[in-house]
């Protein structure tokens, strides 16, 4: 293992990518064998749709977990943004682009709102993010009045909005996923806002007392994953059209599992764009591996709960070594 970690070519990717591609092909060989439907079109593409909103989240959530804080409001912010933006569409008659716009206005303003409460009035994250859970339950029920909302078809008027997922059988959004990916890389590692929001995750107060603004930059990576859930709310709905007011929690753990297992630490201070592109694979692709054995989504839930525990511990064993 030691020989293998010195190898210049696993030292430029990194071992923990390496390993997380061969659990995703080892997943997909063993769901393949065990119920030959899953190599059926219909379930590839649905993983698929499953991995675009999900992925969104996650990238989001990364900017969010680098600077060592935690949000867990995300699945219900989506779900307000989705909800607004698309009462909005279908009440009020505005644009379907405007609809766009205002799904990530709502989403980049709950991300300034809660990183104004995280940075300036120091409170701690995990209480700000139940707060926005429960306010963008509410706020969402409260504008559509309870009632659910379905977002135009592909054949009705405003309906250009599904191409961003799928056209004819070419995947746009996986396309669209990716180069969003390849964005939050280079912001995260090659800008100055990136070097920021991860020396905040390994020493707050250090660059604190080196003259960086410190409140500044945390507020911008919940900036950035508010606009990122803004995006991946627009993803879903463009998925599967109908959304209820009150739901989205189910998707905090996934998120949060899939950018922990690409090598993210809940530490702070150190994140992975790749590794939480391919961990959000991962989770779509179990979820989709039980669907397709026939078992309860509730399995998914209890070994997502496991892997978000084992990503975890891993994590601390890492430092602990280090120091």
């Amino acid at each position: 293992m030691e020989n293998l970690k010195k190898n210049p070519l696993v030292k430029k990717i990194g071992l923990n990518r390496i390993l997380l591609v061969g659990v995703l092909i080892v997943m997909y060989v063993a769901f393949a064998v065990i119920s030959p439907t899953f190599l059926s079109y219909s379930r590839i593409m649905s993983a698929l749709n499953y991995v675009y909103f999900l992925g969104f989240l996650s990238l989001g959530v990364t900017f969010v977990i680098a600077t060592g804080g935690i949000d867990f409001s995300i699945g219900p912010v989506m779900f307000c943004c989705a909800l607004i933006a698309g009462y909005s569409l279908t009440s009020y008659g505005v644009p379907m682009a405007l609809a766009l716009v205002i799904s990530i206005l709502v989403g980049c303003c709950f991300g300034i709102f809660n990183g104004y409460l995280v940075a300036y009035w120091s409170v701690p994250p995990f209480i700000v993010s139940m707060a926005s859970m429960n306010i963008a339950k509410g706020l969402a029920s409260v504008f559509t009045k309870t009632q659910s909302v379905s977002w135009p078809q592909l054949s009705a008027e405003g309906g250009w909005y599904r191409y961003l997922v799928k056209v004819g059988n070419i995947p746009v959004g996986l396309f669209i996923f990716i180069g969003v990916a390849i964005i939050c890389a280079i912001i995260l590692n090659k800008t100055m806002i990136g070097r920021y929001i991860l020396c905040l995750g390994s020493n707050k107060e250090a660059v604190r007392l080196s003259g960086v603004n410190v409140k500044r930059w945390e507020m911008t990576a919940y900036a950035i994953c508010g606009v990122l859930v803004g995006i991946a709310a627009i993803f879903f709905v463009s998925a599967y059209t109908t959304v209820q007011p009150g739901y989205g929690d189910q998707y905090n753990n996934e998120a949060i599992a899939g950018c922990v297992m690409g090598g993210t630490s809940m530490a702070g201070g150190l994140a992975s764009i790749s590794g939480t592109v391919i961990g959000v694979f991962i989770i779509a692709l179990l979820q989709e591996g039980i669907l397709a054995l026939g078992m309860n989504k509730n399995y998914q839930l209890i070994i997502t709960g496991i892997i978000v525990i084992a990503a975890v511990y891993f994590d601390v064993l890492g430092r602990r070594r280090k120091n």
